[in-house]
């Protein structure tokens, strides 16, 4: 089809201004990664764009890697996020499938309670409190437990259990199947894209955690790892990484770059294998009137 000089000028303008939003997004994550290479005193007196890395070394990747605190954190995140994760589906379905069905009692009074939690909590303090008459500060389950069901991700997941097919349930009952027999057999291997979904925020949401540990955690030896990047990033905790007072100034930009690169590699690269479900699971969930 010929385009006419108009479309012309406006696919070119387009074009323009979508490779300027692609670079002005991009470039933090690539300035991260070319500093985190670069040498320490050319990332200090930089004052520009720096699309290569300046002085290429390992040095920075060394002093973290060599950090202990840094393997701990990897391995407490990992044992949150899977347990965690884990936990959360669990419940997520349980509490979706009993608002999704159509014969239960009071449930919009139900649902109405429950999104009322989206918008109102109690607050910092009295969750603290619950936390520690249940004897969970100090421990990996006051991550994990108070936020074992996200409301919104309920909503979600129960609009999608809620579009499968009822003709299904009932073939089920005819065949004598229960009704945790027809969730696990029928309903969550057709809300399979939701569950990616949900996989995907719940896991984002645990690797991305530092507030709760900050709270409850008092052992360093159950820090994850955003609490570790924290304390480099922020509290300047990186001092036993350096071999003299001399060269703290100078290794600190570079040490939070590669601490950031380090933390957060893992999740650029589990994302592009559940990103095909994102779309179609927030569709087959979205929220309907």
């Amino acid at each position: 089809m010929k385009m006419t000089t108009d479309e012309k000028v406006f696919g070119v303008i387009n074009t323009v201004f979508m490779l300027f939003i692609i670079f002005i997004t991009l470039y933090p994550f690539w300035y991260v990664i070319v500093a985190s290479f670069s040498d320490n005193s050319a990332v200090l007196t930089n004052r520009g764009l720096m699309l290569l890395p300046k002085g290429f070394n390992f040095n920075s990747y060394a002093k973290v890697l060599k950090n202990h605190m840094i393997y701990t954190g990897y391995c407490n995140t990992i044992i949150i996020l899977v347990c965690g994760t884990v936990l959360n589906l669990i419940m997520t379905a349980l509490g979706a499938f009993v608002l999704s069905r159509k014969n239960l009692k009071l449930k919009k009074l139900l649902m109405i309670i429950v999104v009322v939690t989206m918008y109102f909590d109690g607050g910092i303090v009295p969750l603290y409190l619950v936390v520690k008459n249940l004897g969970l500060i100090n421990t990996r389950w006051a991550l994990m437990l108070p936020g074992l069901i996200s409301t919104y991700n309920l909503v979600i997941l129960r609009t999608a259990f809620e579009a499968v097919p009822a003709s299904l349930e009932e073939s089920a009952k005819i065949d004598g199947a229960s009704a945790l027999r027809i969730l696990c057999w029928i309903i969550i291997p057709l809300s399979k894209p939701t569950l990616a979904v949900l996989i995907l925020y719940y896991g984002v949401g645990y690797w991305n955690s530092w507030f709760s540990a900050m709270i409850y955690l008092k052992d360093r030896s159950l820090y994850p790892l955003q609490l570790v990047l924290r304390e480099i990033l922020i509290s300047g905790s990186n001092t036993d990484m350096l071999s003299g007072a001399d060269t703290e100034i100078q290794i600190s930009e570079t040490l939070k770059y590669a601490v950031i690169v380090v933390s957060t590699l893992p999740v650029l690269c589990i994302y592009p294998f559940l990103q095909r479900f994102f779309e179609k699971g927030i569709m087959v969930g979205a929220v309907k009137e």
